[in-house]
């Protein structure tokens, strides 16, 4: 089973797109909130270089935005 963390803020739309694709599809996923833990925020741009969220990494890849065609296929892969 692939491991998924979906990168969130509180306030964004597209973030709970993602959660709502993912949950339709039954696919498990870790949420860290990057307003509750600020601290996991270092590790998402030093990892991306990208500030924006949602960023989803699947087993050590990532992907930046709302992209379901994109996470789909890291996960069959």
């Amino acid at each position: 089973m692939k491991q998924v963390t979906v990168y969130t803020t509180t306030t964004c739309p597209y973030c709970t797109l993602l959660k709502n694709f993912l949950a339709e599809r039954g696919i498990p996923f870790k949420e860290v909130n990057l307003h509750q833990h600020p601290e996991a925020v270092e590790y998402v741009v030093r990892s991306t270089g990208q500030m924006g969220v949602p960023q989803t990494e699947i087993n050590g890849r990532w992907v930046i935005g709302f992209d379901p065609q994109r996470i789909m296929q890291l996960l069959q892969q």
